[in-house]
């Protein structure tokens, strides 16, 4: 059917009795365009009606009203083709015209579907994507130096001499006041002080001084000079520590002190001075130790920012710090660090090339976080510098890796920027690398399930962590994708993560996340030329550098007894029966007290071994000659003092763990020990902590 203007071939339009043309008429009125016409098109501007012409415009226009009725008459209409659109079909689907893009996949429904094609094309980023830049927010101020370095130096040659006298420099400068840091003076009838740790005291905790201590003689009339670091206020007991019935976690170990400034060897020397008052915690400092054999009632005191931990009975080993001692040492790790930050800034202000400032930076800041800021323990200069040097090599190779394949060379390349980059990177790498003192306030020690479990607040400081780094990980995917690099490190970071899920499935290790791995892990993600960028990768970079100067590359992948520490092992504990009690009267002038216990069944446990005030007073083997089935401890009636008992089997001559302390008070009754292990185990001399050997 044929759309008409004014009149329609109809069943209904009265025009049915209208004679047809014959074929030549209607060939002669249409002028040759019969194939238009019978296609529905109409050509020209005015048709020609009827008989007329060959060519329609050159015959004059003949108009009839009965012409436009007739079936064949050219439509009255413009020159526009009208062409009728059936709407009645609906568009293919989306999910049809996908059909064959997934024909493997058929089993994801098409909603996931849609959805992952979202993603893949959101990830493949802008097609017109380019590489952020930093534009200098003031250039003329912060390109000054380098144009300083073009005007006066501008043969490579003068630069190199340049380089050359500077790292010299440093390089003296380091070194002669870290000298003068080991010329302690010799304290008269003492001899030269010698260095000791944080955690450092003059008794093994547990059985390790054998029986009555006697390991561990002299217990008086004995002592030594001692000269000790700076900032030991930092140093902790990460794991509960025994004092009587006390439990001590997570603060300094110092044990009484506050009148007579006597401690027992529970205490650690360091703590002890600082509360005393001897040294300072900013400079440390020298002095002598005075062992004064058996004291009792040590109060618990607060002073110069040291809270000490009363301990209200007896033991066998006491100190003192002799006053008036004539000594002097000092502790120079911030006059290093002095030199060291001032000599990282004018490089990093008058360097454009990357190498050129990442190297020596990442050198010196490695050696003054190992020889001075956080230092592992080591006696002398000579043997730090051998521990410093035996880390620094593999962490050389390891920072050309960083420098050239996790992104520092990119973020660095072509930057001008030079006090941006000074105080963005460069501060923020002397942050990272100085954790112990910039982030020591997040109450995190180690990364662990136990100590998130066991330290306050640890749970709360990770949930915060997690959440920023939750967002600046959010905006750095924004800004890979905007440079169109973010399918390349998604598919990294895939890598990543699962090498971590496949560490947590590994029967018989811990996964631990060292400062160093950490950094390692967010490393990839600064690969940016952008503000947040060159902070984030200064920190990181920092805070590689710590964890090998001090601790160096320890495995990630430990084992449970390795990440126990100082701990408790999980052994057995012993069963004690109730003690059976005499006390004193007209007749005997010694009051006593008798323990038993049950042998246990398990064949690895060979004796037990009894502890009274944290000293070893009883050891038995199971099934010997000479096994003796109780233990017996007498006072004296005049003792008003409690004294507190642990027990703990033994395999061969190595404790396990003792149970808590049982108190027998100083009225004679027996207060039952509370289950569970206490810890009485020193830490690891390599860690700061262990026996003073003399």
């Amino acid at each position: 059917m044929v759309d008409r203007h004014d009149g329609a071939i109809d069943g209904d339009s009265g025009d049915e009795d209208q004679p047809l043309m014959t074929e030549s008429e209607r060939r002669q009125a249409t002028g040759g365009t019969d194939g238009d016409i019978d296609n529905g098109i109409h050509v020209g501007g005015g048709a020609s009606r009827g008989r007329g012409p060959a060519n329609a415009q050159d015959a004059p226009t003949v108009s009839h009203p009965d012409d436009r009725h007739h079936p064949d008459a050219p439509l009255d209409s413009d020159n526009t083709l009208h062409v009728e659109d059936d709407d009645s079909d609906p568009p293919t689907p989306r999910f049809v015209q996908d059909e064959h893009a997934w024909k493997r996949w058929k089993w994801v429904p098409y909603p996931v579907r849609r959805l992952i094609r979202a993603v893949r094309k959101w990830s493949k980023g802008p097609p017109n994507a380019q590489p952020y830049r930093i534009k200098p927010l003031f250039p003329v101020v912060q390109e000054y130096p380098l144009w300083l370095v073009e005007r006066f130096l501008p043969r490579r040659k003068q630069r190199a001499w340049l380089l050359f006298f500077f790292f010299s420099i440093w390089l003296i400068a380091f070194v002669l006041v870290k000298r003068k840091e080991t010329i302690v003076s010799e304290i008269a009838g003492w001899g030269a002080p010698q260095a000791i740790g944080c955690g450092t005291s003059y008794w093994d905790a547990g059985n390790e001084c054998g029986i009555d201590g006697s390991q561990c003689r002299p217990f008086a009339d004995s002592g030594f000079a001692f000269r000790c670091p700076a900032s030991c206020d930092k140093y902790l007991v990460l794991n509960p520590r025994a004092v009587g019935d006390q439990e001590v976690i997570y603060q300094p170990l110092v044990v009484g002190g506050p009148s007579n400034d006597v401690h027992p060897e529970l205490a650690t020397y360091r703590g002890s001075a600082i509360h005393a008052g001897l040294i300072t915690n900013k400079k440390g400092g020298c002095g002598v130790v005075q062992l004064v054999g058996r004291q009792q009632d040590f109060v618990a005191s607060q002073r110069n920012g040291f809270t000490s931990v009363g301990f209200d009975s007896y033991f066998p080993l006491s100190f003192q710090f002799l006053p008036g001692v004539d000594c002097s040492s000092s502790d120079t790790r911030w006059s290093l660090f002095g030199i060291s930050l001032t000599f990282t800034i004018v490089l990093s202000l008058f360097t454009a090339s990357p190498a050129l400032f990442f190297f020596p930076v990442f050198t010196g800041i490695f050696w003054t976080v190992g020889m001075a800021l956080d230092p592992p323990t080591a006696k002398t200069v000579t043997a730090l510098f051998s521990n410093v040097l035996g880390k620094f090599i593999p962490a050389a190779f390891t920072s050309w890796v960083i420098f050239d394949k996790m992104g520092v060379r990119r973020t660095l390349t072509g930057l001008t920027a030079q006090v941006e980059k000074t105080v963005l990177w460069l501060g923020g790498c002397w942050v990272g690398a100085m954790t112990n003192y910039t982030l020591d306030f997040i109450p995190i020690q180690r990364l662990t399930a136990h100590d998130l479990n066991q330290q306050p607040g640890a749970k709360a400081a990770l949930a915060i962590i997690i959440i920023l780094l939750v967002v600046i990980v959010a905006f750095q995917v924004w800004f890979f994708r905007m440079e169109a690099r973010f399918r390349k490190y998604i598919k990294l970071y895939l890598v990543f993560l699962l090498g971590i899920v496949i560490s947590l499935l590994l029967p018989g290790l811990n996964l631990r996340i060292h400062h160093f791995v950490l950094a390692l892990l967010l490393l990839p993600g600064t690969s940016m030329q952008m503000r947040p960028s060159l902070l984030y990768q200064g920190l990181l970079v920092g805070l590689f550098i710590n964890g090998i100067a001090r601790w160096g590359f320890g495995p990630f992948l430990e084992t449970d007894a390795a990440l126990q520490g100082d701990a408790q092992k999980g052994t057995l504990l012993p069963t004690v029966h109730d003690p059976i009690i005499h006390l004193s009267n007209n007749t005997a002038a010694l009051s006593n007290i008798t323990f038993s216990w049950e042998v246990p069944e398990a064949k690895r446990y060979d004796g037990i071994s009894v502890l009274v005030n944290d000293v070893e007073r009883f050891r038995s083997y199971f099934g010997d000659e000479d096994e003796k089935k109780e233990f017996v401890w007498s006072r004296n009636s005049t003792l008003d003092l409690p004294e507190y008992f642990r027990f703990a089997l033994m395999s061969g001559s190595d404790s396990g763990d003792y149970t808590k302390a049982g108190t027998w008070t100083a009225g004679g009754d027996w207060k039952k020990m509370q289950p569970g292990p206490s810890r009485v185990k020193a830490r690891s001399a390599i860690e700061g902590e262990g026996r003073l050997r003399r």
